[in-house]
């Protein structure tokens, strides 16, 4: 029986990563020109850490050099959201469906705690979680499951009582490692592997159907 339902953010509650992903060409293509939108998409759903490997060698860059550092950090920031504006129109009347089942809900993201917070609270949305966490608390975050087992310990459930929704394939991969039961949101702009998700759904309002 499930018990908890566990959410990623980035792609699944907002659809943020598109912007992210926009934001970032436009700063690199002032000196890297050659960049397409299409080059940046296996940054989606990854670790803060494991990126600067990723951007060192599309840029050829230094993943240890604190100025390619510094420049990355400048790509990354600046990036102005409206996030009401992007978050997905059913998830305020989905969270409160699924607390009058009297379930739990948690939310897992590799994104920073500072953001998180920033998206919930601007969204109205804080109030329905009981748990939240951050990927940048751990060592190893998504693909490693370690971020789900954190939050399985806190709200004091078993992975097969737990249903976690995610769209990247480092965030299915984390929860279908964690032993939990696996919903994937499609989302074909990226190609993301899904595979090892338990259901595929092309909206948040199809989750009601597997509690």
């Amino acid at each position: 029986m499930i018990r908890t339902v566990i959410f990623d953010m980035d792609g699944v509650l907002i659809d943020s990563e598109i912007v992210y992903l926009r934001h970032q060409k436009k700063k690199l293509e002032k000196k890297y020109p050659w960049i397409k939108e299409s080059d940046l998409y296996p940054l989606v759903g990854m670790d803060n850490n494991e990126d600067k490997y990723f951007m060192a060698d599309l840029l050829g860059g230094d993943a240890e050099d604190p100025t390619f550092l510094q420049e990355l950090k400048e790509v990354y920031s600046g990036v102005e959201i409206s996030y009401p504006e992007i978050m997905r129109p059913v998830v305020p009347s989905l969270l409160k469906s699924l607390k009058e089942q009297g379930l739990k809900i948690a939310l897992a993201s590799s994104s920073r705690m500072d953001n998180i917070l920033e998206v919930l609270t601007s969204c109205k949305i804080r109030e329905f979680f009981d748990f939240v966490v951050s990927g940048e608390q751990f060592v190893h975050s998504k693909p490693d499951p370690e971020i789900y087992f954190h939050v399985m310990k806190a709200l004091e459930v078993q992975p097969e009582e737990c249903l976690i929704i995610e769209d990247s394939t480092y965030g299915v991969t984390a929860a279908h490692r964690a032993g939990a039961h696996v919903i994937a949101v499609r989302d074909d702009r990226f190609c993301f592997n899904q595979s090892l998700a338990d259901y595929q759904i092309n909206s948040l309002e199809e989750v009601l159907q597997y509690i």
